[in-house]
């Protein structure tokens, strides 16, 4: 039940044009190389010094789906996720305090984010201090029953062993800690004091009630979030994680937004990030925006020398994880590859509803149906080719599931296109 629950799901979401959160695996193509050398070069070698990447990709390109291949490909290697929208007003890159607490918000496990998207838990990094302790404790993250005192002791030791991690949020963490002792009975008092120890990476309240209520010698503010960003990769390395992937997805033009003086902050900050990859062992950054971000003369990197220069500009070639800048509208695809991803979709159709297995469309229909598509393809639609391929399939597959007189392709493709627009 579980694996058609999954691919009703993505068939769910695949049928509005938008990719779902969990499954992208089982119907992407053409990211291979890519997925290989993002491992092989970026992920096994974040131990010794962070990594970032930059990802150049205009509207409907992908960046979306791409994104939850790199999630996937880190969680397999044994990394935490966050994945962070960087907007002008809520997590602008000019004030990294604000995407400090994003950060620490967004982390999640697989699980985590399961649990997040079913609406089950809203604290992921405090699930994650948890099985930060049953590791250091016990060895085992997953181990359940409750925790004992010489586990939390022995957790306790190695975290202040650690002198790559900050005093507060070392603090923080073994105050967190303490509410799973067996002697705090009180569950309604140990889960109002960990949502209010959650509190401090968000920078909230005074710092006096800190120092008073916790010992804390200071709030997360613009001048330690990125020191704090550091310790939080060592912390998350102590607890047996690889590190934490940062995928940073700029809102479309979000940066020309910014008055000029948050620019330049903003990219003040991007270029002290660059600058200072040796010092964040264990993170790994993949930063997203369109292509204006490095053309536009009034507010793209263009108007800091500097910071062009160490980030570079998008090459007219297919992405290779050894770039510094990934442009993934350079990608080309065939028509293989349209018809490979055609079949793999009418496939989760049939696990999703197996009832119309007998009446799906056939390979041979199916590739015909690709065909049909890519004579039909506007170059200059707003609507990737990908999405329009997938959402007419989906819709093709819905009328034949209803019993439902079969459309003619084109129709069925500017009724795509229609809701698109109204969407």
């Amino acid at each position: 039940m579980e694996e058609q629950d999954t691919c009703r799901n993505i068939i769910s979401r695949l049928r509005n044009g938008v990719p779902p959160e969990l499954g992208v695996e089982r119907y992407s193509v053409g990211h291979e190389d890519l997925l290989s050398g993002f491992k092989r070069y970026l992920l096994s070698g974040a131990a010794s010094s962070g990594v970032i990447r930059f990802v150049s990709g205009s509207w409907g390109s992908g960046k979306t789906h791409l994104f939850r291949l790199l999630r996937n490909a880190a969680y397999d290697d044994g990394f935490l996720v966050s994945n962070v929208q960087l907007t002008s007003d809520e997590t602008p890159l000019s004030s990294f305090e604000k995407v400090f607490s994003s950060i620490v918000r967004q982390i999640s496990t697989p699980t985590l984010l399961e649990q997040v998207l079913a609406q089950e838990n809203q604290s992921p990094l405090g699930d994650v201090f948890e099985e930060s302790l049953r590791f250091l404790g016990t060895g085992d993250r997953t181990s359940g029953g409750p925790i004992t005192v010489e586990q939390y002791h022995a957790a306790s030791a190695k975290l202040t062993a650690d002198r790559g991690i900050d005093n507060d949020l070392r603090k923080v963490v073994d105050l967190y800690w303490q509410t799973f002792l067996p002697d705090t009975d009180d569950e309604v008092a140990n889960q109002r004091r960990r949502q209010e120890l959650m509190q401090w990476f968000n920078g909230e309240g005074r710092l006096s009630f800190w120092q008073k209520q916790y010992g804390l010698m200071k709030v997360v503010a613009k001048d330690n979030a990125k020191r704090l960003l550091q310790s939080l990769g060592a912390l998350v390395r102590l607890a047996g994680y690889k590190g934490i992937v940062i995928l940073f997805d700029e809102a479309e033009l979000s940066y020309s937004q910014m008055s000029r003086t948050s620019l330049r902050v903003a990219q003040n900050n991007l270029l002290s990030l660059i600058n200072n990859l040796e010092a964040l062992p264990g993170i790994v950054m993949i930063y997203a925006t369109t292509p204006d971000f490095y053309s536009d003369q009034k507010h793209g990197i263009k108007t800091y020398g500097a910071l062009e220069q160490r980030i570079g500009q998008p090459e007219d070639k297919e992405p290779r994880a050894i770039d510094r800048v990934w442009n993934i509208d350079a990608d080309v695809y065939d028509t293989q590859a349209y018809l490979l991803v055609g079949r793999k979709i009418r496939d989760l159709y049939a696990i999703a509803s197996p009832e119309t297995v007998g009446r799906l469309p056939s390979d041979e229909k199916v590739d015909a149906i690709v065909r049909e598509l890519e004579r039909l393809r506007t170059p200059s639609s707003q609507m990737s080719f990908w999405r329009e391929l997938i959402t007419t399939l989906v819709r093709r597959c819905d009328d034949i599931a209803e019993g439902r007189p079969e459309r003619p392709i084109p129709e069925i493709k500017d009724d795509v296109m229609a809701r698109a627009r109204d969407a």
